[in-house]
Parts: structure tokens; C-alpha cells; sequence
């Protein structure tokens, strides 16, 4: 197998699964752990996938979004979210907050709340920096360029003894299938946060109802509860009660 068409292999792998352990790729490609070493050293120069310690993690074309490039999308309507997610928090809780920019909305009316929040983000970890009420848990982890979120093995390993009252997720992307993300190694880590809590909820503006986004992550039924604007259709709430999902209307204004 000549040196390309190798390393072509390399990044089809890493890519469908998002991370693969160097010894994993080795005995896949059926070449010695020093020669994917390499090959792991000249794709990550090359930006298509960044070389971790003992693996590689995949950053090409289902890479996140820059954070900047979503903040502002759809703003109003978050904060809509964010406002109907708070109101069912109570002081006390704990809560894992995903990097996603609606979850940014929620941490921002969090800070000063006698809360203990969880995050990946550093972003939304930043908030609560300079102040006391909150207790914070930052996952560490491989982090992802541009959005400050920390992805992969060692984000889901710093969760295993972990138990919050209420994982807050954002998604891509709702369909009758199921619900989706941007990015493989974003939805390994999303699921490890569902299994740490006693409620999953999902806020998702209404732009994402109906349309699939790169990574599957679950089926409606994982979820216990979805926080969307009243920018809903009437057709993608039909659907929603369809599929049995609790839905959370947030109002214009408080």
C-alpha cells in the first residue's frame, strides 16, 4: 500500500468514527504502530485530524462550526429558550451544560444562582469564573478549535461518576428518526451526558425541528423533554406529539 493511499485510509477511519486509538488504526491498516505514528504526525500538519495522545480525533468537514459563526443565529429564540429552561431549574440543582450557543443563553441567566453546573464548554465555564454562588466542573478533553468545547475519551472518562439533576443539550438537527449533531465525537460525548442524568432536555430553536444534521445521536424517546420558540409550525408540533415528545413552548417575553 503505497504512503497516500495509506494515509487515505487513515482519514476514512478516523472520520466514521470520530477517534481511533493508534493501535486500533495499526491493526486495521495492518502496518506497524511507529509508521501510523507518522502518518498520524502528517495528517495533523495537514489540519485534517488532529493527533491526540495514543489516537487521532477527526476535525475535517464534520468539524463544529466556529462558535462566532452560530452565537448570533437565531438569537432571540434562544433566549426565549433559555429563559423557559432556567424557570425549571431550581436552586440547588445540578446541571450539565453541553457547548452549544443556546446552552451559553441558559448558563448567562445561571450566574449568580445557587447551582452546581457541569460543562464541557469553556465558554460557558468562563461565566462563572469570577463569581461564588456556583460550584463548577470543567471536563477536560481534546478541544475542539474555535468553539472553546472540549470533545472525545477523556471528556466521556471524567464523566463516569458523575450524576446531575438535568442534562441541557443542544442539537443540529429533529427528525422523525431521531435527533442529530454536527459532528461524530460530538455525539459519543452528548450520549455519555445523557446517561448521567435523571432528565434529558434538549433546546433546540425551531429552525432545527425537521431537518437531520451529519451524526446521529439518539431517538426521541432518550429524551425527556425539548425546549423550542413558538416559531414551531403546527405541522412540526403535530410530528413532535406524534413521536410522544414533552414539549416546552417558551414564551416571547417573561
Amino acid at each position: 500500500m503505497q504512503v497516500e493511499e495509506r494515509r487515505q485510509r487513515v482519514l476514512e477511519l478516523v472520520k466514521s468514527r470520530g477517534y481511533v486509538a493508534l493501535e486500533d488504526l495499526a491493526t486495521a491498516i495492518g502496518v506497524s504502530d511507529s509508521t501510523i505514528r507518522r502518518d498520524l504526525e502528517a495528517l495533523d500538519q495537514a489540519g485534517t485530524l488532529r493527533k491526540t495522545h495514543g489516537g487521532a480525533v477527526w476535525i475535517g468537514g464534520a468539524g463544529l462550526p466556529a462558535f462566532e459563526d452560530r452565537a448570533n443565529t437565531q438569537l432571540e429564540e434562544k433566549r426565549q429558550i433559555a429563559r423557559a429552561t432556567v424557570a425549571r431549574i431550581r436552586d440547588g440543582e445540578s446541571v450539565l451544560l453541553d457547548g452549544g450557543t443556546t446552552t451559553l443563553e441558559v448558563a448567562r441567566l445561571l450566574v449568580g444562582r445557587k447551582v452546581q453546573i457541569v460543562t464541557n464548554s469553556l465558554p460557558i465555564a468562563s461565566l462563572f469564573a469570577s463569581r461564588h454562588e456556583a460550584d463548577v466542573v470543567l471536563l477536560g478533553g481534546y478541544m475542539v478549535p474555535r468553539t472553546g468545547v472540549m470533545l472525545g475519551p477523556w471528556t466521556i472518562r471524567m464523566m463516569d461518576d458523575l450524576h446531575v439533576h438535568q442534562a441541557i443539550l443542544s442539537v443540529g438537527g429533529i427528525t422523525e428518526k431521531g435527533l442529530f449533531n454536527s459532528n461524530l465525537l460530538l455525539v459519543e460525548t452528548e450520549r455519555k451526558m445523557m446517561d448521567c442524568a435523571d432528565e434529558v432536555v434538549i433546546v433546540a430553536d425551531h429552525t432545527k425541528i425537521g431537518r437531520p444534521a451529519l451524526a446521529f445521536l439518539c431517538e426521541l424517546s432518550a429524551i425527556d423533554t425539548l425546549i423550542v420558540d413558538r416559531g414551531l409550525k403546527p405541522n412540526q408540533l403535530r410530528f413532535l406529539h406524534h413521536n410522544q415528545v414533552q414539549v416546552v413552548l417558551a414564551e416571547d417575553r417573561l
